[in-house]
């Protein structure tokens, strides 16, 4: 028999950027909110992501003096989006996206800033823009957050120079691409680290938070400061109905089925399915593991799609992910993510024949749809090589190799190790990864050709703003272009990663949850990964994964205050005490 059940205006089912931001949004307006996640830690994937919103016409751009528009948005998003999204709800993104920046610049601890030169993915697309749409959040000192950063997820390796210390997206491209000043402020933040003793004898991780582990930090604060309670290892159970509305949820907690009450509205911000194989296979394209996923193991399983489902909710867009190439490294329980360094110049992606079969920099959701798709029509890319010289392995990083020049390879971890392929010949590298020698060797010489002039004439790399962001500008005439010449050769192995799932619950414009019928299930409202993406199947720039999940956590709470005062519900003045309760 379950305990008598609490109750709260609102509950929120997770803890990532548009879970925070709702609850936070919801708070300002009188209401009392719950939030309740499944893992002993909170953040969700926003706290390992990169932390970027795409927000177009947002204040910071315009302050910057961007030149953008509504009308010029819209025709870029539709021209990504086709018609996999309802014109209401891409309305909805591009109307709201600024009001929310706003809104967090002026109520809450959260900060942005604006990136002039972070294109659009899709520069050949009619509205596409050459910067100032994607936001990346400001960095956080994590004493501010006392322990409760103890309970903070960490972020993931890959963001972190030498898996330790922490950059902003600015500092990560001035670095990477060798921009003028970028060995003094890898030396300075190297500095700020390990200088930092009295937090270094407390913990191994960087107090300076930036990238996503910045946003939910500053998102956790600004919880702290309306006194919203947050419970950890609280997983969503069911949902529970009366007549037809959804009137709270059952959750389970300290062991034991708890029923907590929802007087307004319950948000579904749990995440998508990646770490439950069995949806897996149901859905997405094979083949398709769990552990090829970057997010943190075990944690999104589909629990929240699963309920809205069982509550009669609408689904779509399930066979597709947000899609990343990445290197599976043994004794790591989730693959490497390869976000960037497909950009650098010196390295190509090539099927089991030997051959390219995509522009290396695609962003990463397309590069694996490209993958799957190739490997429809008959290819073997799955898996895919990259393939690098002794020039790129000295001077650049790749997945967990840092450049040889600070770790060369007799100091690689054995993990790593066990993973990089190694060759005096093009051909000798061919036979022990099991690829065509002949397509390698006719791969090598056209990119070398290629190098040369500048010119990718088979798939473009490097002909645009979003390809050569990341290039390294001291390569000429393609940044994103260089010969791979010098033994030994390399390679490592590319697996179709993911860093979440596009499909679930079907909502309109205002994150309510719709049935089958298309009619809204009053009380059910999802964002994030646990809805079907606004962003169909593309993904139109940096942040456009979290941008949406934060606007439409605004939209789920504002509707959600909306339709308390229209039904003439008063908050009574005990509701409202109640986030003053314990926060864990």
């Amino acid at each position: 028999m379950m305990p008598d059940k609490n109750e709260y205006d609102v509950v929120v089912v997770g803890s990532g950027g548009g879970a925070m931001l709702a609850a936070c949004r919801a708070a300002d307006q009188g209401l009392s909110v719950l939030i309740v996640e499944k893992c002993a830690m909170y953040g969700g994937t926003t706290a390992i992501s990169g932390g970027g919103i795409w927000i177009p016409m947002n204040h910071l751009a315009m302050e910057a003096g961007a030149r953008d528009s509504f009308d010029e948005a819209y025709t870029y998003v539709r021209a990504c989006v086709g018609d996999a999204s309802p014109e209401a709800r891409i309305r909805a993104y591009l109307e709201q996206g600024p009001r929310m920046v706003r809104y967090l610049h002026d109520t809450t601890r959260v900060r942005f800033t604006t990136l002039p030169e972070y294109a659009d993915y899709f520069q050949h697309q009619p509205g596409a823009k050459p910067g100032h749409r994607s936001l990346d959040p400001v960095p956080f000192d994590a004493r501010r957050l006392g322990k409760e950063f103890e309970r903070q997820r960490p972020p993931l390796p890959a963001t972190l120079v030498g898996g330790r210390i922490a950059m902003t997206q600015t500092e990560a491209r001035k670095m990477l691409g060798k921009h003028p000043g970028w060995f003094g402020l890898a030396l300075r933040l190297m500095a700020g680290y390990w200088g930092d003793i009295r937090w270094r004898l407390r913990s191994r991780r960087d107090r300076r938070l930036t990238l996503g582990a910045a946003l939910v930090a500053a998102l956790r604060l600004s919880l702290q400061d309306r006194k919203v309670p947050l419970w950890l290892n609280s997983p969503l159970r069911e949902l529970q109905l009366d007549g037809g509305r959804v009137t709270g949820v059952v959750i389970e907690r300290d062991g034991v089925p708890l029923r907590i009450g929802a007087r307004h509205g319950v948000i579904l911000a749990a995440g998508g399915f990646e770490w439950n194989q069995a949806m897996r296979d149901q859905y997405l394209p094979k083949p398709s593991r769990t552990e090829w996923s970057v997010t943190p193991p075990h944690a999104n399983t589909g629990d929240a799609i699963r309920a809205g489902a069982a509550a009669g909710a609408a689904l779509d867009l399930m066979q597709y992910q947000w899609g990343v190439p990445a290197l599976q490294v043994p004794g790591q329980p989730y693959a490497h993510p390869v976000f960037v360094e497909r950009a650098l110049p010196g390295c190509v992606v090539v099927d089991a024949a030997g051959r390219r079969f995509l522009n290396e920099n695609l962003a990463y959701t397309e590069f694996v749809q490209t993958m799957y798709r190739r490997l429809e029509q008959g290819q073997k890319t799955v898996p895919a090589w990259v393939i690098f010289d002794a020039r790129f392995r000295k001077n650049y990083p790749f997945g967990p190799l840092l450049p040889g020049a600070f770790v060369p390879d007799h100091r690689l971890p054995a993990g790593i190790r066990a993973i990089v392929y190694q060759a005096d010949t093009p051909e000798a590298l061919a036979a022990k990864i099991g690829v065509d020698p002949t397509g390698l060797a006719d791969t090598l010489a056209q990119n070398n050709k290629a190098a040369v002039t500048g010119v990718d004439a088979a798939f473009g790399k490097g002909d645009n703003a979003f390809d050569t962001y990341y290039g390294d500008i001291n390569v000429k005439p393609n940044p994103c272009l260089a010969a791979i010449t010098q033994a030994p050769f390399y390679a490592l192995e590319l697996v179709p990663g993911d860093i979440g799932t596009k499909g679930g619950l079907v909502t309109d414009e205002h994150a309510r949850v719709l049935d089958r019928s298309g009619v809204a299930i009053k009380g059910l409202y999802a964002i994030g990964n646990t809805s079907a993406a606004v962003m169909g199947t593309s993904y139109p720039g940096a942040g456009a994964t979290i941008g949406p999940a934060m606007v439409f956590g605004m939209q789920a709470a504002d509707d959600i205050a909306h339709a308390a005062r229209s039904a003439n519900a008063v908050v009574p003045a005990s509701s409202q005490q109640e986030n003053r309760r314990q926060t864990v």
